[in-house]
């Protein structure tokens, strides 16, 4: 059923629903719109009212923030909540693509909650007007972000009974998984704990050689088959060949079957930007089974691009980039769907790209760069001043460079506790990621068979031993974290049968 309710002026409202034979005590916060029960996996969309500001008192205006709840597991009172720290786009992708918790959840009696980002998806400081400009986009920042979830947590805590002693978890991957582990570090009192997967904490100025990132992305190639980087490496001076006429940008344009087709010389360099991405996202969902997390793909999809990339030297211009054109193609067009390709987008329409770039214009300073020669792109150096005029140019602001390295601590974060961050060894975000232990409860967990945040994924009969080991090791620390809350609040939860074989 499809439940919508209306009041006028309710601050807690308790329903009751039988689901199953599951009994779903459904405890449903303070805005007008409250919850839509979808009964099909007893996931429960909430609405809460958080500050536009919270650091400031002239803006006291409020928005409805999106949460997920799935409770069917909960061990009531004081069972654990598993909170995902939602990324730069529409939760409900999030929360499909982290099975991981799911899968969990009823081994640790454990409440599920998936909080979705201000500015992205339904949760909209200033609805419709929220990019209309920088005055509205400026409380766009991962620090109101994080105190969103503060705020949350505290009031599912205080209007849910039973959950008032409930330890919980910050679980996040990517960028999610950065704020999951500053979660934990600024707001220890809220969380006990977080999971951090694949994300890219020392991805900031000064932290990590620039050029760490395209290295993976290449070597994930290089791995995948014969001359397959190297052909790659050789395709950005043949598209400068042939799209120096206007009969080579028809053939590219054809080749690649393009939406929209190649006009000016000047359009070639937008295309190999195009590709660039292409390759780097194949990199990062390098997964070893059937996925449709970016685009719908085949298991282990670089092996797949590399049969078409597996020339020698000798070959021409427009046979290197009929082979590009297919490779291409396998992450474009896997299903055979496509009409064209559309050269403005490259992954799925569920993540906010605007929003993004501009987080990346203000805090989120990342540098990257290649040199063509331990990488297999065309070289580029990283220049701040040219970033910088570039979204001051876009937005009217510019950013700072050093703030995430001050607000969060840069690499001196050794005080901080119980940190998991776990990495894929084919993910080229790992470059920027916390890839060994920094003490006792600030573990990494390495995982070499891995792409992005593969551990947070659904299990798979295809998945390697590497992340399921990791994934083994991960709910041992939860359990670990756990213990330790309720003995030091000296709460607890009856243990069921299916977590009886719990260390």
């Amino acid at each position: 059923p499809l439940i919508t309710i209306h009041p006028a002026r309710f601050y807690l409202l308790i329903f009751f629903s039988f689901f199953q034979g599951k009994f779903l005590s459904l405890i449903l916060g303070k805005t007008k719109k409250l919850c839509l029960l979808l009964s099909v996996n007893m996931l429960l969309t909430c609405y809460s009212l958080s500050q536009i500001d919270h650091f400031g008192f002239l803006q006291d205006g409020t928005f409805k923030q999106r949460y997920l709840v799935a409770d069917n597991h909960w061990q009531q009172p004081n069972g654990p909540i598993l909170f995902y720290t939602g990324n730069e786009g529409d939760i409900t992708w999030f929360c499909n693509n982290t099975g991981f918790m799911w899968e969990v959840a009823e081994q640790l009696g454990a409440m599920l909650v998936f909080a979705e980002h201000r500015y992205y998806g339904e949760s909209l400081p200033f609805g419709q007007d929220s990019y209309s400009d920088v005055k509205h986009l400026n409380y766009l920042t991962s620090e109101q972000a994080l105190a969103d979830f503060a705020v949350l947590i505290q009031n599912i805590k205080t209007i849910v009974p039973g959950a008032q002693n409930s330890p919980v978890i910050a679980i996040g991957g990517s960028y999610g998984g950065m704020l999951s582990s500053w979660f934990r570090m600024k707001y220890p009192n809220i969380v006990v704990g977080a999971l951090a997967a694949s994300a890219p904490i020392w991805q900031f100025p000064d932290m990590v050689p620039c050029g760490d990132f395209y290295k993976i992305v290449t070597q994930d190639f290089a791995k995948s088959g014969k001359n397959c980087d190297a052909n790659i490496r050789r395709s950005w001076k043949a598209i400068n060949n042939v799209s120096s006429s206007v009969s080579g940008l028809q053939w590219l344009s054809e080749e690649f079957s393009l939406c929209s087709p190649l006009k000016h010389k000047n359009d070639a360099v937008s295309f190999k930007s195009w590709l660039q991405e292409t390759w780097v996202n194949l990199a990062m969902v390098d997964y070893p089974y059937e996925a449709n997390f970016l685009q719908p793909l085949p298991r282990w999809p670089i092996q797949v691009v590399c049969k078409y990339l597996g020339f020698d030297a000798t070959v021409s211009d427009e046979q290197l980039l009929h082979g590009v054109a297919q490779a291409a193609k396998v992450y474009y067009n896997y299903t055979g769907n496509a009409p064209c390709l559309n050269t403005s987008q490259t992954a799925t329409s569920s993540l906010g790209a605007l929003g993004w770039f501009f987080q990346a214009c203000t805090e989120m300073v990342m540098p990257m760069c290649t040199d063509g020669v331990q990488d297999m792109f065309e070289p580029e150096e990283w220049s701040f001043q040219a970033f910088s005029d570039e979204c001051n140019s876009v937005f009217g602001v510019r950013p700072r460079a050093d703030w995430a390295g001050t607000v969060y601590g840069g690499k001196k974060i050794g005080s901080h506790s119980n940190i998991i961050f776990s990495n894929g060894g084919l993910d080229p975000w790992s470059a920027g990621g916390v890839t060994s232990n920094i003490s006792q409860s600030l573990v990494s967990i390495m995982i070499p068979d891995g792409a992005h945040h593969l551990d947070l994924r659904y299990s798979n009969k295809l998945d390697p031993p590497s992340v399921r080991a990791a994934r083994a090791l991960e709910l041992k620390y939860f359990q670990k974290w756990i213990r330790q809350a309720q003995k030091s609040t000296g709460t607890g939860f009856t243990m069921s049968k299916n977590r009886k074989n719990s260390p």
